[in-house]
C-alpha cells in the first residue's frame, strides 16, 4: 500500500512507481500467455490484436482487452494489492476495469510510442478521473523502450486532442508551448520498471516511449482502472473501441459484464469462478 507521502507525491507527478506487485513466476507465466495470444493460441479473443505502426520496421503490437482471451489475464485484474493501491491514488472506494492494453515492442524493430495522454484516446467517459497501472513481464529500461513521463502534466488538462506532438529524430515531446501554462517546465523523465513490478499513471500524465533496438524484448500489461463514478459520456463524433459492450444510457454509470468490479465499498472482489 502506499503511504500518505507517496499519495501526495502521485498527485504532484501525476504517477508513481508501485514496487512488486507479483513474484517473478507469475511475471514469467503471464508473460508466457502473452506471448501464446499474440501466436494465435489463445481460446478466446481480444477486441483487438494488431500492430498500430503498420510498419515491419517499427513494430508495436497493440492487444485491447487480452483478458477475454486468457484467463490468466482476467485474473489478474483483480490483482488485490494492484486495486488497493490504484483505489488509493484516486480516492475511491468503488473501482472498475475500463479495458486492458498490450503494447509489445519485440527485439530489434520496436517501434515507438508516440507522445500522447490517456483519457482524450476515449472520448466516451467521464470524468479524467482514470489511473493505469502498467505492469512489467520482463525488465523494462531505457534501451528496450521503457516509458518515459513528465511531471506535473496531468494538472495541464488535455493538449490539443492528447497528441502531443513527438520529434521523429530525439522522439521528444513537442507540444505547443500556446496550450500550456505560462513558465511550465517539460522535461520528461525515464520510468525504468524491473519485472513483476508496475508504475501508476494519471490518465493526463504526457507519456511515451523510445523504438526498441535492443536484444530484449518489452513485454507489459496495463489495466484502465475508473472509479465508481465515471459515467458513460459518448460523443456523436468519436467512438471508441469497446464501446460496442456499453450497455447503459447516456450519463449512467459506467457498469456491465465487459466492465469488470474489481473493488465494492472498499471490499477487494474475488475473480469469479464461473469465469475462469
Amino acid at each position: 500500500m502506499f503511504t500518505q507521502d507517496q499519495i501526495s507525491e502521485f498527485r504532484e507527478t501525476g504517477f508513481i512507481d508501485g514496487g512488486r506487485v507479483m513474484t517473478d513466476s507469475q511475471a514469467d507465466e503471464l508473460c508466457g500467455r502473452l506471448y501464446a495470444v499474440i501466436e494465435g493460441k489463445a481460446d478466446g479473443q481480444a477486441d483487438a490484436l494488431r500492430n498500430m505502426t503498420g510498419d515491419e520496421e517499427n513494430v508495436v503490437i497493440q492487444i485491447v482487452n487480452i483478458w477475454q482471451a486468457d484467463p490468466l489475464f482476467y485474473a489478474h485484474l483483480f490483482n488485490n494489492k494492484i486495486t488497493s493501491m490504484t483505489a488509493q491514488l484516486i480516492g475511491c472506494d468503488t473501482m472498475r476495469v475500463w479495458h486492458d492494453q498490450v503494447q509489445y515492442k519485440p527485439p530489434r524493430v520496436g517501434g515507438p510510442t508516440l507522445w500522447h495522454q490517456d483519457h482524450p484516446y476515449w472520448p466516451v467517459i467521464e470524468p479524467a478521473d482514470l489511473v493505469s497501472c502498467w505492469v512489467a513481464l520482463e525488465d523494462a529500461v531505457v534501451e528496450n523502450g521503457c516509458m518515459w513521463m513528465v511531471p506535473g502534466s496531468h494538472k495541464w488538462g488535455p493538449h490539443k486532442g492528447g497528441t502531443i506532438g513527438t520529434d521523429p529524430e530525439t522522439w521528444q515531446p513537442m507540444p505547443d508551448l500556446t496550450k500550456l501554462p505560462a513558465g511550465i517546465s517539460v522535461r520528461p523523465v525515464p520510468c525504468t520498471v524491473k519485472k513483476g513490478h508496475a508504475v501508476f499513471h494519471h490518465c493526463l500524465t504526457w507519456h511515451g516511449a523510445y523504438p526498441n533496438r535492443s536484444e530484449l524484448g518489452r513485454p507489459a500489461i496495463a489495466v484502465h482502472y475508473m472509479p465508481g463514478w465515471t459515467r458513460y459520456e459518448p460523443d456523436p463524433n468519436r467512438h471508441h473501441l469497446v464501446e460496442e459492450h456499453i450497455q447503459v444510457g447516456r450519463g449512467e454509470i459506467l457498469q456491465g459484464d465487459h466492465f469488470p468490479t474489481v473493488l465494492l465499498d472498499g471490499n477487494p472482489v474475488p475473480v469469479p469462478q464461473n469465469v475462469i
